[in-house]
């Protein structure tokens, strides 16, 4: 139970610290029997979601830009209201090969291709980032952990299994999508 507390942060540091802070919580009540544990457990779990919808209405700014409201779903984090700011629209978006698999990135993290990364030459580390295909209207969100692509006129590269769930087919090679940026 603990690590997947742990495992399930939305990769803000403020937010991994409040997950630290339940687990600690949680040792501290290993002495009570079980069912009064899974009860505080629950509860602790409760207040973080609390603190994290208030860290989000907190962080809105309130400007003329247009944002939309959508669920946010990271492999399998959790699924909250956020809020996305278009980015950029008209984007050649395309995937990783194959042999990055399992090297490191930019950021210092594991290339994987079975989780929804990207890579992107400007957004900064851990940005979340929605991509939706413009041809077909079908989006992924995906965190930004390395640095390219390095092919002229490509604006992002998605890990394989996030552009296969946006892709129209598996013979095409890069899609047109749009870019929104988690506020």
């Amino acid at each position: 139970m603990q690590k997947s507390i742990v495992k399930n942060t939305f990769f803000s540091p403020l937010l991994f610290l409040i997950s630290c802070l339940i687990v600690v919580n949680i040792h501290a009540q290993q002495d009570q029997d079980p069912k009064k544990q899974k009860a505080f457990v629950k509860k602790e779990i409760q207040k973080s979601k609390e603190i994290k919808i208030k860290l989000q209405l907190d962080s809105i700014k309130k400007d003329n830009v247009a944002t939309s409201q959508k669920e946010l779903i990271i492999d399998t984090l959790s699924v909250e209201k956020v809020n996305f700011k278009f980015y950029k629209e008209k984007v050649h978006a395309s995937y990783y090969a194959n042999r990055f698999h399992g090297k490191r990135t930019a950021s210092g993290k594991i290339f994987d291709m079975n989780k929804m990364t990207a890579a992107h030459k400007k957004l900064p580390f851990g940005t979340v980032v929605r991509v939706t295909n413009e041809a077909n209207g079908k989006s992924v969100i995906v965190q930004i952990t390395d640095r390219g692509p390095f092919v002229k006129g490509r604006e992002i590269d998605l890990s394989k299994k996030a552009f296969m769930e946006i892709a129209s087919g598996r013979g095409s090679g890069y899609v047109i999508a749009k870019l929104e940026v988690l506020q």
